[in-house]
């Protein structure tokens, strides 16, 4: 799932963009500053950054120049300042996109698709190996004539489109059941046992379906290139 940071000092735009990014699948977290927006761009590493450059402590512009001395994550700005100068200064700090205020959630969200595409976070393959089978997740088939019930593969999906990512309790909680059920650990439990049964040679000692106590699970696509060593 696509991680998507959300910079703005304006509380109804952080959650109409929340809301609607989260009705996307898309993995989000808010920051109301610039400093909030390095810490947490440091902490848990988005694939995506929407920014605005009107924060109260920092000039978005300077925001992009932090973010630029580490990580090449794609940046769209979000601003209300329409001038020719301020798209330049921001694209030539590093951004790779410029979105003027007011906007249409669907402009935003093409951007995002177009962004992504140029620069590969949407490649996501469809096809993986764990244990001695092959999960087509087009055509929702296991090899072996292995099936899986429908809560099944909606947990296998999220694990395998982040491979190799922690993927929280909650949100897989709340991805697979909904929000009231975010306290469920034993739900989780259950169905991560039976896809090992199925999927892993071992289940008592899973190599790809991974548990992270207290945190959440992983799904570790570095077991295949191990195999047969």
């Amino acid at each position: 799932m696509t991680r998507i940071l959300v910079v703005d000092d304006e509380p109804q735009i952080l959650r109409a963009l929340r809301i609607n990014l989260v009705a996307r699948e898309y993995e989000v977290a808010v920051a109301a500053d610039g400093a909030a927006a390095l810490r947490e761009a440091a902490d848990w590493h988005p694939d995506l950054v929407i920014l605005d450059l009107g924060l109260p402590d920092l000039d978005g512009v300077d925001v992009i120049h932090g973010l630029r001395g580490w990580t090449s994550v794609p940046i769209i700005v979000l601003s209300g300042r329409a001038g020719n100068q301020d798209k330049v200064e921001a694209l030539d700090a590093g951004a790779d996109d410029y979105v003027t205020k007011p906007f249409g959630l669907d402009e935003l969200f093409a951007r995002i698709r177009a962004v992504s595409r140029r620069t590969g976070q949407e490649a996501v393959p469809v096809r993986f190996h764990i244990g001695d089978h092959v999960v087509d997740l087009a055509d929702k088939t296991v090899s072996g004539g292995v099936r899986l019930t429908p809560t099944e593969w909606h947990i296998l999906e999220i694990l395998l489109h982040n491979p190799g990512k922690l993927v929280s309790q909650r949100h897989l909680l709340t991805e697979v059941w909904g929000v009231k059920y975010v306290k469920e650990f034993h739900y989780l439990r259950q169905y991560m046992a039976q896809l090992r049964r199925k999927l892993e040679r071992d289940a008592a000692h899973p190599v790809h379906l991974i548990t992270e106590p207290g945190m959440g699970y992983r799904f570790n696509p570095e077991a295949v290139s191990r195999r047969g060593r």
